[in-house]
């Protein structure tokens, strides 16, 4: 158990002795920004005035003389009913021995029996990922293994919409430079696909499956077939290569294979009604803010009754779960989803949507909106081709999904300080060189000679890593990891600044250090771990 959970628990008791009782999710425990002003402190006595009907100070003192003290130095009232906590040393100094057992498992939470869906990236397999699916590869994955480290039973899934009128297009797309290649009449078709990808695809298909293709009884189906995978394929190795795996691809052909559509349609059909030839569902029955066409007039379904299916297969997969991550267009999407859910039975916060804002990539303070290579849209290879994946992840991640993100690329080479990335992993590397100094030197796990005011600061980081992996994990929000990454390396250049580590003098000292050295290094990688960067030991 943390020193901040520790504190709330025995809070919670002493409201109990004065016979009240408080819910632990309700007890906000801070880091004090002066230490003159104690360790960590609460507001506690001043949010609940009116159980007790006494000014906050009173209720201050009261708590004070009712709390457990062990591992507590002093407790001091500020202000108008501020409680500061001064936490012993050999309390904080504890976390180093706990940190250096646990290794990578420290600050993963307690295994939940709670399972989750998460979706993400779901690109149409008809072209590159561009740096809008960078964005979000990058922000969901990090949700994803946020939540895993923090006990939950985490699915990645890919939806491929491999069913509608742009895989059409892509196969034919695709047969035209098929014929191009033959030397025989061709055509793009209205709303075809001109990238460099199709005429590779065509060739690919040419040399592995021979001149003969148009002489098949459906062409145009082996080239939509064939052109999808070939697509998935190539986008399968560019997350791959971004650090990016999926646990499950889900075909859209295959969701709504068994006529599953025309079932959901008789499902639904007490919550829908026609205007005119068109089918329409009755969303606003529910969150929507108008009801939803789902069978246009002409017979055609639109795209939110296949969606609807697919979500209900999720569900039927025991998720107790589902997270979307999605582009900033689809807001209008939310509402009527969890309408279709509930009209199923389920609870509205079954579906969770996190939405992804635009980026901006920024290269010598100008905005690139094509690729200076093909003159379309800069794609994610591209972008961490040449600025690298720790640096595409980390610089992805450190922004709140919900605000717009201007990428600067020459930020994200920089070699200094003014680059978050490597400032934190030249952190790591720092440390990494400390200890390889010390090899020689035994470790005190004990942390005994720890008091300077850098050291102490550095270990009350390292104590709050547990709840920023919680809080991070609860918010479904990477940029608290990358907050919390920044702070850390932070603490540790300072530390390295006015603490000598390594003191043949003082061989004591340098014991209880190397060991803070070490159980920073162990954290500093479990952190940047949750966002898919690396840990390098030499920079």
């Amino acid at each position: 158990m943390n020193i901040e959970q520790n504190l709330k628990l025995k809070l919670q008791k002493a409201f109990s002795k004065l016979g009240k009782n408080i819910n632990l999710s309700d007890i906000v425990i801070e880091h004090s920004r002066d230490v003159s002003h104690g360790d960590y402190a609460t507001n506690i006595a001043m949010k609940n005035c009116r159980l007790f009907n006494k000014s906050p100070r009173d209720i201050a003192n009261d708590i004070i003389k009712n709390i457990d003290m062990e591992g507590i130095e002093n407790i001091e009232i500020a202000g108008p009913g501020f409680i500061n906590f001064f936490i012993k040393n050999d309390s904080l100094q504890a976390i180093v021995k706990k940190i250096i057992e646990d290794g990578d498992n420290f600050g993963k939470g307690e295994k939940k029996n709670f399972k989750i869906n998460v979706e993400f990236v779901s690109a149409n397999p008809t072209g590159d990922l561009h740096v809008g699916h960078a964005r979000g590869a990058a922000i969901g994955d990090s949700i994803c293994r946020i939540l895993s480290f923090a006990g939950y039973d985490v699915t990645r899934e890919y939806y491929i919409n491999d069913a509608g009128s742009q895989i059409l297009h892509l196969a034919e797309s695709i047969e035209a430079r098929y014929k191009e290649q033959l030397g025989l009449p061709f055509e793009m078709p209205q709303d075809g696909y001109y990238g460099e990808d199709v005429k590779t695809i065509a060739t690919t298909i040419l040399n592995e499956d021979g001149k003969d293709v148009l002489k098949m009884s459906d062409p145009i189906s082996f080239f939509r077939e064939r052109g999808t995978f070939l697509e998935l394929e190539k986008i399968k190795k560019d997350l791959k290569d971004f650090g990016v795996a999926f646990d499950v691809f889900s075909s859209e052909l295959k969701i709504r294979s068994n006529e599953a559509v025309e079932k959901e349609i008789e499902f639904l059909k007490p919550h829908i009604y026609q205007d005119g030839k068109a089918l329409v569902l009755k969303t606003s029955d529910y969150l929507d803010d108008k009801d939803r066409v789902i069978q246009k007039s002409n017979g055609d379904y639109t795209y939110f009754i296949p969606d609807v299916v697919y979500h209900v297969n999720k569900k039927s997969r025991g998720f107790d779960l589902l997270i979307d991550v999605l582009g900033a267009d689809h807001h209008g999407y939310i509402n009527r989803m969890k309408s279709a859910l509930m009209m199923h039975g389920y609870s509205a916060d079954t579906l969770e949507v996190e939405l992804i804002q635009m980026v901006r990539i920024i290269k010598d303070g100008q905005e690139m909106k094509a690729s200076k290579r093909t003159g379309n849209a800069i794609t994610l290879r591209e972008l961490f081709e040449e600025v690298g994946v720790d640096s595409t992840r980390y610089l992805f991640a450190m922004r709140a999904a919900s605000g717009h993100l201007d990428f600067d690329m020459d930020l994200a080479v920089e070699q200094s300080s003014n680059n978050p990335v490597y400032y934190a992993q030249y952190a790591h590397a720092r440390l990494c060189s400390i200890l390889e100094q010390g090899h020689n030197i035994a470790f005190d796990i004990e942390a005994s000679q720890l008091e300077k005011e850098s050291e102490m600061a550095l270990l009350k980081h390292l104590v709050s890593f547990p709840s920023a992996v919680l809080e991070a994990a609860k918010e479904r929000a990477p940029y608290k990891i990358t907050n919390y990454i920044h702070d850390l390396a932070e603490c540790i250049h300072h530390f390295y600044t006015e603490c000598r580590v390594i003191d043949t003098e003082h061989l004591d000292v340098s014991m209880s250090r190397l060991a803070l050295c070490l159980a920073s290094k162990q954290v500093l990688k479990n952190a940047l771990s949750l966002v898919g960067v690396s840990a390098p030991e030499k920079m």
